[in-house]
Order: C-alpha cells, then sequence, then structure tokens
C-alpha cells in the first residue's frame, strides 16, 4: 500500500512540475539580456529526470515507467485545465509539445538509467538526465515554437544549457535522498558506489 502512495505521490509531484513548467514558458527571463535565451520554465522541468531517476534506482525501470505514464496523463490534464488557452494556437502547441517532449525523453531516461545503474552512483542519473534533456527540449521546442516569430532556437539552447546546470546540481540532492531512501546494505555493497 505504501508504494501504491508512493508512486502516485510521486506521479502527482511531477505532473505538478509539469503543468508548472507549462505556464512558466510563456514567461522569458528578463534580466541580464536573456528574454530571447531563456524562460522561467528551465528552472522547474529538471527537477522531473531527479524523480524519475530516484524512483527507478529504489524500485526499478517498471515503477519508474508507471510512475512517467501517471505523471504524463495527470501532467496532460492539468495543463490542459490551468495553462491552455484554447484560442491561442501556440498554447495548444506548449500542450502537445510538452505531452510528446515529456513522454519520450522520460522513458529514454528511464532505459538509459537502468542501463547503467551498476555504475557509479552518479553515471546514471547524469548520463539519462542529459541525454533526456537533450530530447526533451529538442521535441518541445520544435513542436511548441516552429515557424513562429518566438526565438525558439535560441530559447531552445538557453533552455538546455540551464537543464545541464541543474542536472549537475541535482547530483547533491540525488546522493542526499538516495542514502536515505536505499536500505543500507544495498547502498554500500559496491553497486550504487
Amino acid at each position: 500500500m505504501f508504494i501504491s502512495k508512493f508512486i502516485l505521490g510521486l506521479a502527482f509531484l511531477m505532473a505538478s512540475l509539469v503543468a508548472i513548467s507549462n505556464f512558466l514558458v510563456q514567461f522569458p527571463v528578463n534580466y541580464f539580456g536573456m528574454e530571447s535565451i531563456l524562460t522561467y520554465a528551465a528552472f522547474t522541468y529538471p527537477i522531473t529526470f531527479l524523480i524519475t531517476d530516484l524512483a527507478n534506482r529504489k524500485y526499478g525501470k517498471f515503477i519508474a515507467r508507471r510512475i512517467v505514464y501517471l505523471g504524463f496523463l495527470t501532467g496532460v490534464l492539468l495543463t490542459l485545465y490551468f495553462s491552455t488557452n484554447f484560442e491561442d494556437l501556440i498554447s495548444i502547441r506548449i500542450a502537445i509539445g510538452s505531452g510528446t517532449a515529456f513522454l519520450f525523453a522520460q522513458l529514454l531516461d528511464v532505459s538509459i538509467f537502468d542501463i547503467l545503474r551498476k555504475r557509479k552512483w552518479f553515471v546514471a542519473p547524469l548520463t539519462s538526465s542529459l541525454l533526456g534533456s537533450i530530447v526533451d527540449t529538442f521535441l518541445f521546442f520544435s513542436i511548441s515554437f516552429y515557424n513562429t516569430d518566438i526565438p525558439w532556437i535560441s530559447l531552445a539552447l538557453g533552455d538546455f544549457i540551464v537543464k545541464l546546470l541543474i542536472t549537475l546540481l541535482m547530483l547533491i540532492p540525488f546522493k542526499m535522498l538516495l542514502k536515505k531512501t536505499m536500505p543500507n546494505e544495498v547502498q554500500f555493497s559496491g553497486k550504487l558506489f
């Protein structure tokens, strides 16, 4: 029963981050001339990879996929309800781009993490999150903003650079949460470290 509630909690947290990010992507960072290269969503969305990677490490790829699917369904519903203006084509494209990019990138993250899980503790989350972020960034920005007046290529590059930095920073909470969520005998068996 705990795992079911835990899975639902992680899926809802992931979906909430997706919906918040879909709202924040509409607002460029208007400081230091960054309005054409960065939106506020770049700071919230990468946390979804931390959630997926922690679930994958603790419960394995099947549970991590379940969390991704639940997060996807809930995230799409939250985005459609809270962030989508159905009279604005770009808003609709953001919802479609977000859902598509999220699903492909997160499932890629789960697969890559699972392949690399027996290496040093940081290899799987770092590699899977970076490759997932590349796929996510390309799919999201091309689906959402291609052939519009929005400078989507520069926004995608700025977004990816921030995702890269946040991916590196997320290794700190990953390591801390890993110690709290993994049983001691697994934690120090040499498989994770």
